[in-house]
């Protein structure tokens, strides 16, 4: 997450378009990818993935998120998640984590939240919704704590103004959802498009980093 600062998040309920996802994503330069557990079959989908990452890239880390307690936690880690993501911040799930040595990634909207996250452990922490609390809320707490690693995630674009905007802010990095996966996209099946779209993002990343 740090190296490229860009953690695409997805979901579907067909293993194929899933996989396709994933494969564009990746040779993209993506390593670090969150499939989000919102489908009725996700739990199985996410095993299908796994089972392919492991054998194709082996160089990807595969996380869930829409995590919400300790059980879920504790049955993607079993099926071989890299990393936990949930929208909230449950502090039951942070020692699921810890004695897995799993990262937990809670989703934070104050700063109460944050505090509470990183007191149990949370290395990195979510921003969510990143449209409604805006860069400002995240420029307006580094201060206060300049050591928090925010994962900005809801309404991040994938162009330079907005991807500029949140790392000027301070973020540590971003999750970019249906703004990347769109449904042209998807039901298309247009995956090089998917590739090039992530790797401009992921080269908007480099080059605003260049610069600092």
């Amino acid at each position: 997450m740090q190296e490229t600062g860009l953690v695409p998040l997805f979901t579907h309920d067909k293993p194929d378009t899933a996989l396709a996802v994933i494969n564009a994503c990746a040779a993209a330069g993506v390593r670090a990818f969150e499939f989000t557990n919102r489908r009725s079959n996700s739990f199985e989908i996410f095993r299908e993935l796994n089972k392919h990452v492991r054998a194709n890239h082996p160089d990807l880390l595969l996380g869930i998120g829409t995590v919400l307690d300790a059980g879920t936690t504790e049955r993607y880690i079993e099926a071989g998640a890299d990393f936990i993501i949930s929208p909230v911040m449950k502090p039951e799930m942070a020692p699921v984590c810890k004695s897995a040595g799993v990262p937990w990634i809670p989703g934070c909207a104050t700063l109460t939240e944050i505090v509470t996250a990183r007191d149990h452990g949370a290395g990195i922490i979510k921003i969510f919704p990143g449209s409604v609390l805006g860069p400002e809320f995240v420029r307006s707490i580094l201060p206060v704590i300049p050591e928090l690693k925010l994962m900005i995630t809801g309404g991040v674009e994938p162009t330079e103004e907005s991807i500029t905007r949140w790392f000027d802010a301070g973020a540590f990095c971003l999750g970019l959802g249906s703004n990347l996966f769109t449904k042209e996209i998807i039901s298309r099946n247009d995956w090089e498009t998917l590739r090039k779209s992530v790797l401009d993002a992921l080269s908007v990343i480099r080059r605003y980093r260049s610069r600092k």
